[in-house]
């Protein structure tokens, strides 16, 4: 019989007579997992191989897999859903390596670790009193510093570290709490009993992920997850909410206050849970360029002046946040933030100069604090450790260093690099700076794969959240990671992938939900986002590059469709293609125009169209791609994945082998690919975004764009005399997306009159100018702003139609005709650039003077 078919056979805990329900699932799920590894605690299996209790639970409120379908294929199903789901809702993290940061999805398995409810009480016991010694050290090293004078905590652990703030000493926080939420990645050791491993206090990372996972994986298993009585994760984001914006209510004189979400940015490693996050709370997401410090209180830079803010959520590390008192070089940051702190006027969570208690030289003097601190034990234990600033602590482990692990007492070195001894490093050359640690056997979760089950080593980061009464909350579950096969590491960084945390409960399930059970008035004006100026900014330009990328689409499929045809197109309509296209980045400058040598022009196009430098194509999607990423918070997963898909498809075009180029037959069908997803993006843009000040910034931002690049389109055409052929009437009415239009109501007239009604008067088609400008002036109307800025706005354009009329045209010639054409389509030209300009000068550059604060 061989080992996995005897597997197969055991009987499970709790069994009468060898049988239980579920038993057959139980026994494949059995059948196709490795048996448990020596010296580890196996979370599915006990040591006797059987399934535990609630991983039998589990195999019984499995579903039956469809007819036909094997569990093994069932559950490969499951986890092709898993990554679908994934992709399609856009969960990503970023990845940094030597070749920059590159963005993945993010990675969920697809089965949950289970937590029994009698071990969890445990965990939250212990993870309760660290998080009540961690807000009691930051009391005193901030205050009386008994620490420190009774020689329980060595100076240079403090004073030493970059995360102790000295000008926060003596500073007490709006709120009365230093922390408001910590996390605590734990393992299990070998014996079953659970172990910190390292603390997290400055902006713990996951709660966005945890909550994604929960959503993903749950509905996998719904029966589960439903009869094994999972406790639900709302009440945690609430209580988390209630704890900033309680005292933030004082700051706001009562009123409802402003919460704002403070993140790195879209380079930033969990962008994406920023997002999530900030979404899920109900909170602006913000950087600290869209902040600003006026008088020591905190504003939001919006499209309607200054905003004051009155708390924060930051994820943003310590020494980021103000490049007046940290970091110098941090553009990350808002200058003047410690002061609003150090004035009270801003509730922050976590309070600034917390970074110090993640140094791991701390877990050896922890249970020392805590009997001063607190009277007790530490309930849960820590990683055993080794401060070599400690001379009888070196000294006792110097002879000793096999198959331990030194990590940086400061944060001089990542978090995730751990150099394994012995190394090269010489510890006796700065002893303070160095930690030796004993590495821990963690235990191994479950994970399927391949049509298997297989193990991986697991931490589990808990994060405890403080109430208003000051004690302390632990969300029932958190974010599990796993290593790739046998890696030390469970660091998504270095490969690592998450797991959904289950954490049982014997009584009632929580059924809040994070919708309040009262809305007042006030609460509705407050839960009306204001736009930043920042978000404004990349709305305008998310307008302007989709526009600018249709225009550029619809110019490639034209040139290279006159090149595939046989038919010789008049020199001045070859000449208006080749001058338009260098001038919008589709070929390069200084290429050979269509009439000069029209195979070196066709090579310089395709050569150019996927090439991420300059004013490409491939260009332009990537800035479209990069101002989407920064709004990720305003756009629909479909909206997000439809931006993010363009660029894969032109990828295709795009060959690394130098001198290959694709062919006309290849270009054509990915540019009309390309155009089916432009198309889906303006769609989501006019028909999916809620029509505040954001959306008008881009829609303006749109009209600007096309407003340009159609009377750019004109006057190229009028001035090369292209217009003068049936083939330059033809192309014209395809750039301007008028052929049907034109037809409808002209045949076969292809006049320069008829062609101006449509294609310049016709303020009913929006891709006349007329049209843009009639569009433009209405929403230009409708922006934040003075009476007479407005009016300023608007008198950069025509005050009616295109600035030229029927009658205007009455008794023109050709010759006349085109010279009216020419005149207008420059004047617009450069009234739409000066537009722009004006518009990015009052709205996404402003500053208030002291008079207007006042008035705030």
């Amino acid at each position: 019989m061989s080992q996995l078919q005897s597997q197969s056979s055991l009987p499970f805990a709790g069994d009468e007579d060898g049988f239980a329900p579920g038993r057959a699932t139980a026994a494949e799920l059995l059948h196709r997992s490795p048996l448990p590894e020596p010296g580890s605690w196996d979370e599915m299996r006990d040591a006797e191989g059987r399934l535990r209790a609630h991983w039998q639970a589990f195999a019984r409120a499995l579903p039956e897999p469809p007819p036909g379908t094997t569990l093994a294929e069932d559950m490969d199903r499951r986890r092709a859903q898993v990554e679908r789901q994934i992709v399609r809702d856009g969960i990503t993290h970023n990845v940094f390596g030597e070749q920059g940061a590159a963005q993945r999805p993010w990675p969920l398995e697809l089965l949950p670790l289970i937590l029994r409810a009698d071990e969890w009480a445990r965990i939250e016991a212990g993870v309760v009193q660290r998080a009540t010694l961690m807000q009691a050290m930051l009391a005193d090293v901030y205050g009386a510093q008994m620490l420190l004078h009774e020689g329980l905590l060595p100076p240079a652990l403090l004073f030493r570290h970059p995360g102790y703030l000295r000008s926060m000493r003596g500073v007490a926080p709006a709120s009365g709490q230093r922390l408001h939420i910590v996390a605590f990645d734990l393992a299990r050791t070998p014996d079953g009993a659970w172990q910190v491993v390292a603390r997290r206090s400055q902006g713990p990372s996951g709660l966005g992920y945890v909550l994604h996972n929960r959503l993903v994986v749950s509905r996998q298993f719904p029966d589960a997850f439903r009869e094994m009585q999972v406790q639900h994760i709302a009440a945690s984001y609430r209580r988390l909410l209630d704890s900033i914006e309680g005292p933030a209510r004082d700051i706001a004189g009562g009123a409802s206050p402003r919460v704002v979400l403070l993140t790195p940015g879209p380079y930033s490693e969990t962008y994406f849970e920023h997002a999530y996050l900030a979404r899920y709370l109900g909170l602006p997401l913000v950087e600290g360029a869209d902040l600003v410090v006026r008088e020591q209180r905190l504003y939001l830079k919006t499209v309607e002046g200054l905003e004051p803010v009155h708390g924060m959520l930051r994820r943003l590390d310590d020494d980021w946040c103000d490049p007046l008192e940290l970091r110098a070089d941090s553009a990350l940051g808002v200058p003047g933030l410690l002061q609003a702190l150090r004035a009270g006027q801003l509730v922050m969570a976590n309070a600034l100069g917390s970074a110090f208690l993640e140094s791991p030289a701390l877990h050896g003097f922890l249970p020392g604090i805590a009997q001063r601190l607190l009277g007790q034990e530490l309930q849960l234990q820590a990683l055993s450790s080794w401060w070599c600033g400690e001379a009888m602590a070196w000294r006792n482990v110097q002879g000793n260093l096999a198959g331990k692990l030194l990590r940086s007492t400061f944060p001089a070195v990542s978090r995730a690099n751990a150099v394994r001894l012995p190394g090269t490093v010489k510890v006796e050359d700065d002893p303070d700076a160095w930690t030796v640690a004993e590495p821990v056997r963690r235990s191994r979760a479950p994970v399927w794969g391949g049509g298997a089950l297989l193990t991986r080593p697991v931490v589990v980061r808990v994060y405890a959240i403080a109430e208003a009464d000051g004690r302390w909350h632990v969300l029932p579950g958190g974010m599990s990671r796993v290593a790739q096969v046998n890696a030390t590491s469970v660091s998504m960084q270095s490969g690592g992938s998450s797991l959904d945390t289950w954490v049982l409960t014997e009584g009632p399930v929580d059924s809040f939900s994070m919708l309040p059970r009262r809305i007042s008035v006030d609460d509705i004006a407050a839960r009306r986002p204001p736009v930043s100026s920042r978000a404004a900014e990349n709305l305008f330009w998310f307008g302007r590059y989709t526009e600018r990328a249709e225009q550029m689409l619809r110019l490639a499929r034209a040139v290279l469709s006159l090149i595939d045809t046989d038919d010789d197109a008049p020199e001045s309509l070859r000449e208006a293609l080749s001058t338009l296209s260098v001038a919008s980045g589709l070929a390069p400058w200084g290429v050979p125009t269509l009439n000069q040598a029209p195979h070196l022009f066709e090579r310089a196009l395709l050569a150019a169209l996927a090439d991420p430098a300059g004013g490409s194509l491939a260009s332009n999607l990537g800035a479209l791609e990069r101002s989407a990423q920064v709004l990720r918070a305003r756009l629909s997963n479909e909206h997000w994945s439809v931006v993010r898909e363009m660029a894969e498809v032109l990828s295709v075009l795009h060959s690394d082998t130098p001198g290959q180029l694709p062919t006309l037959a290849q270009a054509l069908p990915v540019l009309d690919r390309l155009a089916m997803r432009l198309a889906a993006v303006s769609g989501a843009q006019s028909d999916r975004m809620t029509r505040d000040h954001g959306w008008r910034f881009m829609t303006v931002g749109r009209l600007v764009e096309r407003l340009v690049g159609l009377s750019t389109l004109l006057e190229t055409f009028v001035s090369t005399g292209s217009l003068r052929h049936a083939d330059g009437v033809e192309l014209m009415l395809e750039l301007f997306e008028s052929a049907i239009t034109f037809r409808a109501r002209y045949q076969r007239h292809g006049e320069l009159l008829a062609l101006t009604d449509v294609l310049v008067l016709d303020s009913n088609n929006p891709r006349a100018l007329a049209g843009v400008l009639r569009r433009l002036r209405t929403e230009l109307r409708k922006l934040p702003g003075s009476e007479d800025f407005v009016a300023a706005l608007l008198s950069r354009l025509p005050a009616e139609g295109a600035g030229l009329s029927l009658d205007d045209l009455r008794g023109a010639d050709e010759v006349q005709l085109q010279e009216m054409l020419g005149g207008v389509a420059s004047q617009l030209t450069a009234s739409g650039k000066a537009l722009a300009e004006e518009l990015g000068h009052h709205y996404f550059a402003h500053a208030q003077s002291a008079e207007q604060l006042q008035r705030i």
